[in-house]
Parts: structure tokens; sequence; C-alpha cells
């Protein structure tokens, strides 16, 4: 084993602890007064009482397909013998990273409203460090889950061999399919879940009631704050642990690959330079964390400049760290180390690109969303019309930044070599040059994860002020840390949408890598190529194409590629679907308890909190189960009608579509979110006024734009490409057996 190697596990640790640390350090805040523990309790056994619920359901379905994995191993011999268990622990991993995010962010939000009795900046405190538990939790547990896998499987598959790296390297790929499903259930669930309550609470308390932001009187209000829990926290950190997780073994995978000629030790630098990148992003995270605080009354601005300073060092920081790792680890008596370290950098750059794009397009800071709270002069129709065209529009600069990181990425690690760019050799390079870009975006997720779980802590933390009657400048504070958190969850719903694109591109690659292996495995040791019979082992990415005929005139792939476009607007139709009949349901149980429950409107009376909690808890069970499964079974079934060119025509269309798709809904509904913050802080007439109603239509439509459908797209794409690459074997051999 490489000496290097044991960086990861340590980098792991290191992360693991500074969770714990800032865990603990949120525990011993003062959870506030009798009234202010109450609605945390509410807040925290609602949250745990659905995560409950949805594990049940997840495990019976991880249960059921394990048994269909080790079918296909033990049984047929089309599927490696690891792949049941490398399967469970990524969804175990994933479920687990979930859990403590929310787990801590229902201990942190009582106790950042208290904090903010003090000062903003305690407040800030008290919920960016919570947030860094789930970021922390996320990257720890992730490299550690990597780092065990390559420790174990090494043991079995000695490292002398270049054939058995290429084996180690696409058999852990596999462990992320379960971190991709847990990922989905946990934020089509999470999403379903959240704005039920959240659209049921705005329709009847804030539009037909007047009732203020979080009021106790309405019923759904701690459904409302418990779904911020299990969808913006658990959900997003199910989703970012299997990005994180994927972009490092789909570099792993290609670069075991690219490097397979020039032999075992060459290939092992390669599969060790992205979890150095990684473990060294840990390190600089944790650092940067430190750095994030502001001053008492800081502004939005100000607050956006605290936390883009953080952010910002760590991005800067680990380009600059990741040169010296690539040095240490190709060394630097070729350019190998100072190609692929530029393109780490494109994708750091896209990464930046496309969080300040976002912040430009959904923050209040920015005249695109003044504009559209401008537009609730005229009513909600024209603030729906705007919202989706500013949706529209804001994708053109992420779609062009990924466009450039893709090309740029690639460009570098061929060294600018554009009349060879196309061959076998400079393809394997290049692709694993793209996937390394992946992997600095990615590589800073510590402190990025840090400022998104933030966001729904901030949110809680103001719907604890609200109904425990804090002071009024207590909830002014805890609206400027919303309203911030709006933002930096928008943006970081973007980055994760675009790390997505890149990883599920390298995800390609890697699905060229594991049909050589399917081939293998079901007895076709050679493969056609131009008349020529050459061994799987020894074919390149092109020779795989060509041997499945994969090109724009083959008709498999043509349809491939319209099915998996269609893929991501069925999905979003059925997960709005989903959230629109929860939210009916809660509607009728709000209107039904102000109309039956006598005082509760004059605060005499008690709501039925309980009652909205399982109604959200419910749907949320019963629909997340047909999106999810959809997402599994189609790469299944377009793999057995179409083959190999039918699914690759589907990974594309999928990833085509479903990522500008998934922009233009996240930055549509974190628009028309902070448009409504804009005008409830006194513009355009402020709250209970007709443009204040009308921008509250504009929220709940894009309510699930943003927090259901938009950001589950992008686990979409990765998933499908996932379950291809699992069940490339059973493609393969349905063909040739």
């Amino acid at each position: 084993m490489n000496p290097l190697f044991y960086a990861v596990p340590a980098a792991s640790v290191i992360a693991l602890f500074f969770a714990w640390l800032f865990y603990h350090q949120m525990r011993k805040e003062d959870e506030g007064t009798p009234r202010m523990k109450e609605i945390a309790k509410y807040v925290r056994e609602g949250a745990m009482a659905y995560l409950k619920q949805q594990y049940k359901v997840v495990i019976i379905v991880f249960a059921i397909l394990a048994v269909f994995f080790a079918v296909l191993a033990y049984g047929f011999g089309v599927q490696n013998p690891w792949v049941p268990f490398a399967f469970l622990t990524g969804g175990f991993f994933s479920g687990l990273a979930g859990f403590v995010g929310m787990r801590t962010a229902t201990y942190a939000s009582g106790r950042t409203a208290n904090a903010a009795r003090r000062s903003l900046n305690s407040g800030l405190k008290v919920a960016f460090r919570s947030g860094a538990v789930m970021g922390l939790t996320v990257v720890g547990l992730g490299l550690l889950d990597i780092a065990l896998w390559y420790f174990v499987l090494q043991l079995v598959y000695p490292a002398s061999l270049s054939q058995n790296l290429v084996i180690i390297t696409t058999t852990m790929l596999t462990f992320g399919m379960g971190a991709s499903t847990q990922a989905l259930f946990a934020r089509v669930g999470g999403g379903i879940y959240t704005k039920a309550a959240d659209v049921g609470a705005d329709i009847v308390g804030k539009v037909e009631s007047d009732l203020p932001e979080d009021d106790p009187r309405n019923p759904a209000t701690i459904a409302d704050n418990v779904g911020d829990n299990v969808g913006d926290v658990a959900g997003m950190g199910a989703d970012l642990y299997e990005s994180y997780c994927g972009s490092i073994l789909s570099t792993m995978a290609l670069g075991a690959s690219a490097f397979y000629a020039l032999g075992p030790e060459m290939q092992t630098r390669a599969i060790l330079a992205p979890m150095l990148i990684a473990a060294v992003g840990v390190v600089l995270s944790v650092i940067s964390i430190f750095t994030v605080r502001t001053k008492e009354g800081a502004g939005m601005g100000q607050l956006l400049k605290s936390m883009s300073f953080g952010t910002n060092m760590a991005a800067i920081l680990s380009g600059v760290a990741t040169f010296g790792i690539l040095a240490l680890v190709f060394g630097t008596s070729n350019s190998d180390w100072w190609h692929f370290g530029c393109s780490v950098v494109a994708g750091l750059l896209a990464g930046v690109i496309i969080g300040k794009a976002t912040e430009y397009y959904t923050s209040h800071s920015y005249k695109p969303t003044q504009k559209l709270a401008e537009a609730s002069k005229t009513g909600p129709a024209t603030v729906i019309i705007n919202g989706v065209g500013l949706g529209m529009v804001s994708t053109a600069i992420p779609v062009i930044s990924i466009v450039f990181a893709i090309v740029l990425a690639y460009l570098f690690a061929i060294g600018f070599d554009v009349k060879h760019m196309m061959t076998a050799a400079s393809l394997a390079k290049g692709l694993y040059g793209v996937a390394i870009a992946a992997v600095g975006m990615l590589s800073t997720l510590g402190i990025t994860l840090a400022t998104d779980a933030y966001g729904p802590i901030a949110d809680n933390a103001g719907g604890n002020a609200q109904m425990s009657e804090l002071e009024p400048e207590v909830r002014e504070r805890t609206d400027v840390l919303d309203a911030l958190g709006n933002t930096t969850a928008a943006t970081g719903k973007g980055f994760a949408i675009g790390s997505a694109a890149l990883t599920a591109l390298a995800l390609l690659a890697s699905y060229i890598e594991e049909i050589k292996i399917a081939l293998e495995r079901v007895g076709e040791q050679v493969v056609a190529v131009g008349g020529n019979l050459i061994k799987a082992a020894d074919a390149s990415i092109l020779d795989i194409l060509n041997n499945f005929n994969v090109s724009l005139m083959n008709p498999a792939v043509l349809a491939g590629v319209f099915i998996g476009a269609m893929m991501a607007f069925l999905f979003c139709g059925l997960t709005m679907n989903a959230v629109g009949r929860a939210a009916s349901k809660m509607v009728v149980e709000v209107r039904r308890q102000f109309r039956e429950i006598k005082g509760i409107l004059t605060g005499e009376g008690t709501p039925d909190y309980k009652r909205c909690v399982e109604i959200s808890t419910r749907a949320a069970q019963h629909e997340m189960l047909g999106p999810a499964l959809l997402a599994i079974i189609v790469p299944v079934l377009v793999g057995i009608v179409l083959g190999v060119a039918g699914v690759l025509g589907l990974l594309i269309g999928g990833l085509g579509a479903g990522f500008v798709l998934a922009v233009f809904m996240s930055n549509s509904g974190g628009a028309w979110d902070n448009a409504k913050k804009y005008v409830e802080e006194g513009n355009f007439g402020g709250k209970n006024s007709e443009c204040h109603h009308a921008t509250v239509v504009g929220d709940t439509v894009g309510d699930p734009f943003k927090d259901t459908s938009g950001p589950s797209l992008n686990i979409l794409i990765k998933l499908m490409s996932m379950v291809s690459i699992v069940m490339a074997g059973l493609t393969v051999g349905f063909h040739l057996l």
C-alpha cells in the first residue's frame, strides 16, 4: 500500500473529529425559555418520527435490491460478488450522514434563536457551525467508506496487476449506487413532506387568514419546520454524499483505465490523486469554517461577504494545494502534474461561477429578484410568468460554465494536443481530466455544504422566535439570517447540480470500463473492432464504442436519448403532482381546524399540530416510491431492450435535459422565495399587502420547484448512471449469452 494512502483515512478522522467538536459546542449553548424548548422538542420529535418511518421503507427496498444483486452475482455470474455488500454500505453511510445532519439541525435551531437574543454574530456562529457538522460528517464518512473499500479490495485483488486495479475501482463504483438510491429517497420523500406542509401553511395561513410567517396559530407550522429538516438537511446531506463519493470513485476508475498501459505503479498514482485532493480539501474546509463571522447590524450584503470569504478562501487554497499534491503523486519529470492541476482549477472556477450566478439570480440584493418582486404590483400571474422567465434565462451562465469546464479540463489533461485529441490515449486522459475537475469542484464540500445546511437551521430559528413570541429585534435578526439562508441554499443547489453534470459525464466513461469487465465475466474475452479481434481487457473506450456501434446514426442511441430527456420531465411531473396532492390534503386539514377548533385564530385554542405532521409523513412515504423506483427500473429495461448503445443514449439524454431543467427549477424557486422576503421587508406595501399575497402565491409555486423536483434531478442523473454501471453485466449477458 502506497504510504500516501494513509492521508485519506487521516483526513476522514479530522473531519469527523471537528464535526463532533462543533456538535458538542452547539449542545452546550442555552436552548432558551421553556416555550423555546417546547417548540424545539415538537420539531425534533416530528423529524425523527418521519426519518424512522422513511428508513423502514428504504430498508425493505435495499433488502430486495441486495438479494437481486446477489442472485446476479452468485446465481448467474454476471455480477461482481462484492456488489451486494458495497451497495449496502453506500446506502448505510449516505443515510447516516443525513441522520447526523438532521439530528444536529433539530437541536441547533432553538439554540440559534436564543443566541440571536445576544447578537446577530452569535446567531450566525451557532447556525453556521451546526451546518458545518453536516458538511464535515458527509466528507468524513465519504472518505472513510472509500478508504475502507480500497484497503479491503487490495487484500483480495493484489494491486501488482494492472487488470486488478481496474476491477478494484469499478467494483468500488457500485457502492455509489447504494448512496444514490438512499439519496433519491431522502430528497424526494423529504421534498414532498416539507413542501406539502409549507404550501398548506402559506395558502391558508398567509393568504387566506393574514397570519405572519411561523405563527403558532397555524396548524401546519410545526410540520413546516419539521419539513425544513427532513428535506433540506437530511435530503441535501444524502444528496451531496453521493455526489462527493461519485466524483472520487469515477475518477479513480478512469485513472486505472487511462494509465493501464503504463503499469500498476502509475495506475496507483492516478487512483490516489482524487482521494488526496479530497483529503486536503477537508483540512482546508475546517480552517475556512473558522473565518466565517460578522458584526452586529450587518445587512444582507455583509453577511453574504462573510460566507463568500470562507468558501472562496477554501476554493483558492484548494486550487493551490492541488498542484503540490499532483506534483507529489505524479512527479515533476513530465507535465502530467500541472496539466491535471489546471483541470482541477477549471472545475473549481466553474463551481465558483455557478455559485455567483445563482446568487445573482436568486438573492434579493440584486436586480433580477427585485424586479420579480416589483411584478407583484400587477398580481400573482405576472409574478409567476416573470419567475419562469427568470429561471429560464438563469440557465445560460451555469450551462456555459460547465461547457467551458469540460472542454478546458479535457484540453489541459491532454496538453492542448488538439490534433490528436480523439485518439484512444488522449480520450482516456482527457476524460480523467474532466473527472478530476469534478473532484476539484467538490473538494471543499465541507464548508460549501455548511453554508447550505445553515439555511434550514436559520429558518427554523426564525420559526422558534416567532412561536415563542421573543422580542421584535430577535425576529429581525433571525429574518436576516433566514434571508441569507435562502440565498446560500439556492447557491448550494446550483453547486450540487453543476457538480452532478461533471460527475455524470465521468460516470459515462466509467460505464464503458464496466462493460469491458462485464464482457470478460460472461466469457466474451475479445471484441470485434474494424474486422479485428482485440482482448476486452486491452480495448480502449473507442474500441468498445465501435464494437457496440455507439453513434448518432444508431437508432438505439437516438431512442435512448429521447427516453433520457423524457425521464427528466416525467420525474419532475410525478414529484410536482405528488406535492400538489399532499398540499391539497394539508390545505383541507388546516381549513378544517380553523373552522372546527374554537379560538385558534384568537390564540385561545390550541391547533392539532400532530395531525398535520401525520398528513405530511403519510403523503411523503406513499408518494416517494414511484419516482424513486422509476429511476432504478428504466435503465435496466433500456439495457435489456436497446443494449449498451441504448443505455449510453439514455444517460446522455438524461444528463442534457436534467441538468438544464434542474438549474431552471432551482433558480426560479429561489427567486420566488426571496421576492416574497423582499416584500416582507417593507417594499411594495410590505406584509399583508396585495403585493405580498401575490409573492406568496409565487413562493408556493416555487416551493416544489426548488426543494423537491429541481434538486432531485441531479440525483436522478447520477442514479441512472450508477444503475447502468451496476447492471452492465446483466445488459451484456442478456445480449450475448
